[in-house]
């Protein structure tokens, strides 16, 4: 599959209207028009809720049209008026998806609220015209107490998979129900709902074009310094634990928000010898010197309080392993942003954190403070779970491993 197939998402609804499809849909919708996939996206209700590509609201398309529903209570005096409609739709989106590769259509072939929109994509896929993709969040046939006028022949369609539309569900529970409705013999492909952690965020521009630059939430674990390029702070000491980190196969990075004098002699000095141990310890690619990468032309730092906080979001760790202190501010805000802490075990940052941060000696080998780190993170539930989220539910990564393969996989 090239750059340029053409997709096109349908649902009965889209944002506005509030809903889980909704999001999805429209999550996918930008998703793939980041990738550079011309799409178009057609719905029953909602609005034109982006600029950036067709969005076609059609009532036809949706779950309370009068025509519809008209037509939904007349089926067991026959199907005239669904034959009817279904004509109307299938000839609306045979004339809307002329240069569309692939149709995916959330929900709309399993779920009973416009059945004439259901029996079109059926006609449709089985024209050949567009390869059709059934992207099935629910069925009411999961549920014991939906309607009997859905056990009657004209809703058998929603039970019954079509062997040329391709089926994807949500998570695996849902795969084994879709498979005893439909028959073990129609595939039923996992795909997860994403979450845009940028998005979700509300993450600073600035922010995201470094999360991007750095592939910064591929890293099993990124450690926050915020400390000024000073001897005390003890940031070799850093580069050399997370050198450590790497020698345990861990994908490590250490976000280092010191700032520095560009005109101070001994302040460059520090700056060449931290980058010379960076270069040395073959890190190049794992510690990155933010004062630099905030650096104006002009001689001031754009790191905004903002800018700050993302950082605090995205780390998985506020590490300070400073040999001496007056207080420990980084800890006020780690506690704010919920950031585990872990910090040297010098005597303002006990008062201020007492029991509730992780304590290193600044003397222990960095081997060791490696070690402790590891121990530390995977004994926390919601730090496991943030990994999860971007291990698995991270809507680039879902692109990249499951749906681009099933796009090249349906249109091929």
């Amino acid at each position: 599959m090239g750059p340029h197939t053409h997709i096109a998402l349908l649902h009965y609804s889209c944002p506005p209207v509030v809903g889980g499809v909704e999001e999805v849909m429209a999550q996918q919708a930008f998703l793939f028009h980041r990738h550079g996939h011309p799409l178009r996206l057609l719905a029953g209700s909602g609005g034109v809720f982006s600029d950036r590509f067709p969005i076609e609201i059609n009532p036809l398309l949706g779950s309370r049209h009068p025509d519809v529903l008209a037509a939904h209570r007349e089926i067991p005096s026959g199907s005239g008026p669904v034959e009817a409609i279904t004509d109307r739709i299938l000839e609306f989106l045979t004339g809307v998806l002329p240069g569309v590769d692939v149709l995916i259509a959330h929900n709309v072939l399993t779920m009973p609220y416009n059945l004439p929109l259901t029996r079109a994509l059926h006609r449709l896929a089985d024209s050949d015209a567009v390869r059709v993709i059934g992207w099935c969040h629910d069925s009411p046939f999961f549920y014991d107490s939906y309607p009997d006028t859905l056990t009657g022949e004209a809703w058998r369609i929603l039970r019954s998979g079509n062997p040329n539309i391709r089926y994807v569900t949500i998570c695996e529970a849902r795969r084994g129900r879709f498979t005893s409705l439909f028959g073990e013999d129609v595939q039923v492909s996992v795909i997860p709902n994403g979450i845009d952690p940028g998005e979700f965020l509300v993450l600073e521009p600035g922010i995201e074009s470094l999360i991007r630059e750095w592939d910064l939430l591929e890293a099993d674990l990124l450690l926050l310094q915020p400390a000024r390029l000073h001897p005390r702070k003890n940031i070799p000491f850093s580069i050399r634990v997370v050198r450590a980190l790497r020698d345990r196969g861990l994908r490590a990075r250490l976000l280092l928000l010191g700032s520095y004098d560009p005109h101070e002699d001994g302040t460059i000095s520090y700056l060449k010898e931290l980058k010379d141990l960076t270069a040395d310890l073959d890190l190049e690619d794992d510690i990155l010197f933010l004062a630099e990468y905030f650096f104006r032309s002009d001689g001031e730092s754009s790191l905004t309080k903002a800018l700050i906080r993302d950082l605090y979001l995205i780390a998985d760790l506020l590490f300070l392993p400073s040999l001496h202190e007056g207080f420990g501010l980084p800890l006020l805000e780690a506690g704010l942003a919920k950031l585990p802490i872990v910090c040297s075990d010098i005597a303002p940052f006990l008062e201020i954190g007492g029991s509730d941060v992780c304590t290193i000696s600044a003397q222990d080998p960095p081997a060791a403070v490696a070690s402790r780190l590891v121990e530390f993170t995977q004994s926390l539930a919601p730090h496991r779970m943030f990994r999860r989220v971007l291990g698995s539910y991270r809507w680039e990564r879902i692109f990249v491993e499951k749906i681009h393969p099933l796009l090249q996989e349906v249109v091929a």
